[in-house]
């Protein structure tokens, strides 16, 4: 009984803390503490085993060579994003997909589905592909909410599609195989994508204006200092096959080398980011845009890791005071049907997600909810993927979408007065999508194990 109220006063304090605006690894650590000192005693020796814990678990964490792996494939997807091959690939999608109603709109999802293969962040995908596809979808008359729906929507890909940031601290923080996980998001991720593709279609076909048919826009009418009527220069067949090769000889390098057992995931992150450098000479990035790219690399990374250590020190504190077993005997004896008990887990992660970034959340409950699905039947895997596709979609739900606020400030001098509200309406229907997604895995659990039981048997 003492053990179940001290877990109750830890979830009481952690969420008043984020709630008021702490941020969430201070949250973590005072919490964790909170817990130590509660469970061993409110004496000087509590104080002495709070130290000793937090540094125990600060150098295991940090020192484990799986860690390598976030700030590797964070540099890979910076150098590429840096070369400007995610723009040519873009346009030369743009042509190839010419007689295809929405062709801009499907250009930016199946770009999108591309970048997410070498960036792994939803946010690095929002951002540029805003300040890529948005000025060219208005040129064409796109209607700017379904524009900048589309961005949003499909910039979800980026923590669906390996190598997924999200994938690697799922991995690190229940203990699963981060090559297992990046196999088992493939499947999901390309069902995804055509599912994405199919509503962008569907839409040009039933309302033709929202794709620019039948709007016409007059060299000089202005948004935000683009010139809506002025043609974007066209990327030259040779400089596409060279920007697609390069992004797909990362993709068979990195994901090919890492399931066939080449080498582990931070070697693959390693050789990604060294490929990913060879494509940005080769495309001419300039010294400023190295360092430049390194130094985000370390904005990006250094508060995961933080992060990290507080999740890892959080863990244990769960293992303490029996708040993890009381929350999973509340679950299971729940008397609810398996599929109800994820239900209301995907609730949980669609209230978090508008409120604090997925990795946070994910700091906050992979710990908690992976044991309860395995002890539920659930394929680990397939509970992670589901996990993935919740937590992002989380990041679409008013009032704080982080994506949404992402594409709002990223066209913010393009295009000013658009209203954030408008593209949170316009991304509901990329929102319904992954929830049909998670539905069909919960369903059919094979679309997210096929691939990693056959690589890795």
């Amino acid at each position: 009984m003492f053990e179940a109220n001290i877990a109750i006063l830890l979830i009481v304090c952690l969420i008043a803390l984020v709630a008021i605006g702490v941020h969430i690894a201070i949250a973590l650590g005072m919490t964790s503490a909170l817990g130590i000192f509660l469970v061993t005693g409110s004496d000087i020796y509590a104080f002495r085993t709070v130290q000793t814990m937090l540094a125990a678990t600060a150098y295991e964490a940090i020192r484990e060579f799986v860690f390598a792996v976030i700030p590797l494939f964070l540099l890979m997807g910076e150098f590429i994003s840096k070369s400007g091959t995610v723009t040519d690939v873009y346009r030369g999608l743009n042509r190839l997909l010419r007689r295809l109603p929405g062709r801009l709109g499907i250009a930016t999802v199946l770009g999108n589905a591309l970048f997410s293969f070498v960036t792994g962040v939803s946010i690095a995908s929002a951002a540029t592909f805003s300040r890529i596809a948005y000025p060219e979808m208005r040129r064409f008359g796109y209607h700017p909410g379904f524009a900048l729906g589309t961005v949003a929507g499909s910039s979800c890909l980026g923590m669906l599609i390996p190598p997924s940031v999200l994938m690697i601290v799922w991995g690190i923080l229940t203990e699963q195989s981060i090559g297992q996980l990046f196999a088992g998001g493939v499947l999901p991720g390309l069902m995804l994508t055509s599912m994405f593709v199919m509503y962008v279609f569907a839409m040009a076909l039933i309302k033709p204006s929202v794709v620019g048919v039948g709007v016409v826009h007059n060299p000089g009418t202005m948004v935000g200092g683009v010139d809506l009527g002025e043609e974007t220069p066209e990327v030259s067949t040779t400089q596409f096959l060279i920007s697609l090769f390069g992004i797909v000889a990362v993709i068979v390098a990195v994901l090919g080398g890492i399931w066939f057992g080449i080498f582990s995931p931070t070697e693959g992150a390693g050789a990604g980011a060294f490929i990913g450098l060879v494509l940005a000479l080769i495309k001419g990035m300039k010294f400023r845009d190295f360092i430049d790219a390194v130094l985000s690399v370390g904005k990006t990374s250094a508060p995961i890791l933080l992060l990290l250590v507080a999740a890892s020190l959080y863990s244990r504190t769960l293992a303490m005071t029996g708040m993890a077993n009381a929350i999973e005997s509340l679950f299971i004896g729940s008397g609810m049907e398996p599929w109800m008990i994820i239900g209301v887990m995907v609730l949980i992660w669609f209230a978090l997600g508008m409120i604090i970034d997925s990795i946070s959340i994910m700091l906050l409950t992979a710990a908690i909810f992976s044991p309860i699905a395995i002890q539920l039947g659930f394929d680990p895997i397939a509970f992670a993927i589901i996990a993935i596709i919740a937590i992002e979609a989380g990041l679409l739900t008013p009032p704080f979408g982080l994506l949404v606020y992402t594409v709002k400030s990223a066209i913010q001098d393009i295009d000013p007065e658009m209203n954030v509200m408008t593209i949170f309406k316009s991304s509901i229907p990329y929102w319904i999508i992954m929830l049909v997604a998670m539905a069909l895995i919960v369903r059919f659990p094979e679309i997210a194990t096929v691939l990693p039981n056959a690589l890795f048997p």
